[in-house]
């Protein structure tokens, strides 16, 4: 870690106190990351000096107190579908500079690139490029987004959306990062892959707090 990037950290630690959004959509399975994320959480505590919440938020989209946050999850095995008005405060949302990371647990990869399409017609999901800073802000990553669980083979893909030069979608397709959130009993994941998984989660808060 540079010392300019532990500066910020100490600074922005002072100001602010990071909290972390579950996503809840009908019908999905979205509370099986709790577990991840709580795990995640401590690691964010005890690797960093940002100050985050150990609670964990879990708000619908059409609930307008999703604006008096950041930092989003979305994440299950379900197809996602949205009301109106929840695509609409998720548009708002992005937008206005928050922030989204998805997280396809092996079921949702069409209905969520359906969704960005409808979402963001003239943009599409692109894959994030190796030198980009949320692969480099904090951990190194030099060949992109790790591979955490097998699924349907084949290699992993970050690819985000962006507004602007801001990156405001993340998504983990085809390695299930928050999975190697969990603990190990769950999954029976290697360290070496737990450890990845936790890495590339904090570089992605980290760029998603502009500390990059």
């Amino acid at each position: 870690m540079g010392k300019i990037l532990l500066i910020f950290l100490i600074a922005f630690a002072d100001l602010y106190c990071f909290d972390i959004v579950l996503v809840k959509y009908p019908k999905g399975d979205y509370y099986n990351a709790r577990k991840g994320i709580k795990n995640f959480i401590y690691e964010v505590k005890k690797r960093t000096n940002i100050k985050i919440e150990e609670r964990i938020y879990e708000l619908s989209l059409d609930d307008v107190s999703i604006f008096e946050h950041y930092f989003l999850i979305l994440n299950g095995h379900i197809p996602i579908e949205l009301s109106d008005i929840e695509k609409k405060n998720l548009k708002t949302f992005l937008e206005n500079g928050g922030f989204l990371f998805a997280n396809d647990d092996y079921g949702m990869d069409k209905s969520f690139r359906k969704l960005m399409k409808e979402l963001f017609p003239q943009q599409e999901l692109v894959k994030v490029p190796f030198s980009h800073s949320i692969y480099n802000c904090f951990y190194k990553f030099k060949n992109g987004i790790p591979k955490i669980h097998e699924h349907d083979g084949g290699p992993p893909e970050g690819l985000g959306i962006f507004i602007g030069k801001r990156l405001a979608v993340f998504y983990a397709f085809n390695t299930d990062i928050i999975d190697g959130w969990d603990p190990v009993e769950i999954h029976n994941d290697p360290p070496e892959k737990r450890e990845e998984a936790i890495r590339m989660g904090i570089n992605i808060v980290l760029y998603a707090l502009g500390l990059e």
